[in-house]
């Protein structure tokens, strides 16, 4: 049985054992503090050697990293293949699978979070800046709002500072217990709705 796994994780496309990987880094740094977490113990989990996680990511760090970056990042499975239906469906929709996304992986998600938080890292200040640009992406092609040209700044610095408020909404949920999952999903999608409908035709008027 051993042998039999081993032949099948020897099988694997690298992108596929790249992923586990990530998998495995995921849970790890994110149940325990990154000083306690090596790259040895990840491998274990993932049953591959050493080497071949530091040939993929290089070292501890540039794996950390990695990880921040998937986590932050709103994938793009978030807005894709959406329904040719009302912008309020479609960010229902986002909303959804982004606290999918969240709720598998809680701890890590917390934990990133609070590396924003500390604003001490510059690396990790360059990663959640990124995630905010491309999570505005997102919600303004959920919004059908993507293509808008006449004050699109002021539109996408809103959409920026909506994602503080779901951060801290996150935790709300995920720590203090306040607000349920779907309080959530409520509160996000009308927010997001009322941002692009009723705050920026204001701000774009003024």
């Amino acid at each position: 049985m051993g042998v039999q796994r081993q032949d099948r994780r020897r099988r694997m496309e690298p992108d596929a054992r790249r992923a586990e990987i990530l998998g495995v880094a995921r849970r790890q740094f994110g149940a325990r503090s990154y000083s306690t977490v090596s790259l040895s113990d990840i491998a274990a989990e993932a049953g591959v050697a050493r080497a071949l996680v530091s040939h993929y990511f290089g070292g501890k760090r540039q794996l950390y990293l990695e990880v921040v970056r998937q986590m932050m990042v709103v994938p793009a499975s978030v807005s894709e293949r959406l329904p040719p239906t009302t912008a309020e469906e479609r960010v229902s929709i986002c909303v959804d699978r982004w606290l999918e996304v969240v709720e598998r992986n809680r701890e890590m998600w917390l934990s990133a979070i609070g590396l924003e938080a500390l604003g001490s890292d510059p690396e990790i200040d360059q990663i959640m800046l990124e995630a905010d640009e491309i999570a505005t992406d997102r919600v303004l092609e959920a919004a059908m709002m993507a293509d808008v040209t006449e004050g699109r700044e002021k539109l996408r610095a809103m959409i920026r500072a909506h994602s503080g408020m779901l951060k801290a909404a996150s935790r709300e949920w995920l720590v203090r217990g306040t607000l349920g999952r779907s309080d959530l999903h409520v509160m996000l999608t009308r927010t997001v709705l009322h941002l692009v409908h009723t705050v920026f035709p204001a701000l774009r008027d003024d």
